[in-house]
């Protein structure tokens, strides 16, 4: 989706990042805030499932996205992480009042950040985008909570959660099986190791050479001996 920031006044950016800057240093309970650096228009957050709901556990990703014509007009709103929930599309879009007629520029980011969470707690089954989930709401809600909780284990929970993982403080070094200065340093204790047994070897070698060319030459020595005889 295509940055909003060179379409938007430059005081609308202004109250839109200390808006932001405030959020993040102060978020709601249950709710994270990932401002993006490079695109002020579009805010990232994570929700945690409310306890007593069939999404508890889970830590739902979200995203906000301000159009040009923010703050008169409201922001969209899109789930990424997959939910069972009537008020939540196939593609993860958002439909709930305070986004559409009940919209307010004096409302904030907060507000709005508040009513969607309050959505996991008392969804609204009149205006469903999900029209099955709407349905099983109305009809037969033991079957609606475990169709909704099974998707939040699925898809907001442990090691599949939608929840944005924190940059970490820099460039993590790649592991490696044990220091490498005391791989080099073994190594060179390796090399000198072989080193003292070549050095051993040789020496063997150079004795033994000496010592049968005494017996060599003492042989000689006799056969002259002999000779002479």
């Amino acid at each position: 989706m295509n940055s909003n920031v060179e379409n938007l006044p430059p005081q609308v950016l202004r109250l839109v990042y200390k808006e932001v800057s405030a959020l993040a240093a102060d978020p709601p309970e249950g709710i994270k805030i990932y401002p993006s650096e490079e695109d002020i228009t579009e805010l990232h957050t994570a929700i945690e499932g409310p306890e007593g709901t069939p999404y508890a556990g889970g830590v739902f990703r979200m995203r906000l996205v301000l159009g040009k014509d923010f703050p008169a007009a409201p922001p969209r709103g899109y789930f990424l992480t997959k939910i069972f929930h009537p008020n939540v599309g196939h593609k993860g879009e958002i439909c709930v009042n305070v986004l559409k007629r009940d919209w307010k520029a004096e409302l904030g980011l907060r507000h709005v950040l508040l009513t969607i969470k309050c959505l996991l707690i008392h969804p609204n089954p009149e205006s469903a985008l999900n029209e099955e989930a709407g349905r099983l709401l109305l009809e037969d809600y033991k079957e609606y909570a475990s169709r909704a909780h099974l998707l939040t284990e699925i898809h907001a929970m442990g090691g599949t959660s939608g929840a944005p993982q924190e940059p970490a403080d820099g460039p993590q070094p790649k592991k490696h099986a044990g220091d490498p200065n005391k791989r080099v340093a073994g190594a060179g204790l390796s090399a000198n190791g072989v080193g003292t047994n070549n050095l051993s070897n040789s020496s063997s070698s150079g004795t033994s050479s000496s010592n049968t060319n005494i017996v060599a030459k003492k042989k000689t020595d006799k056969k002259r001996a002999l000779r002479r005889l």
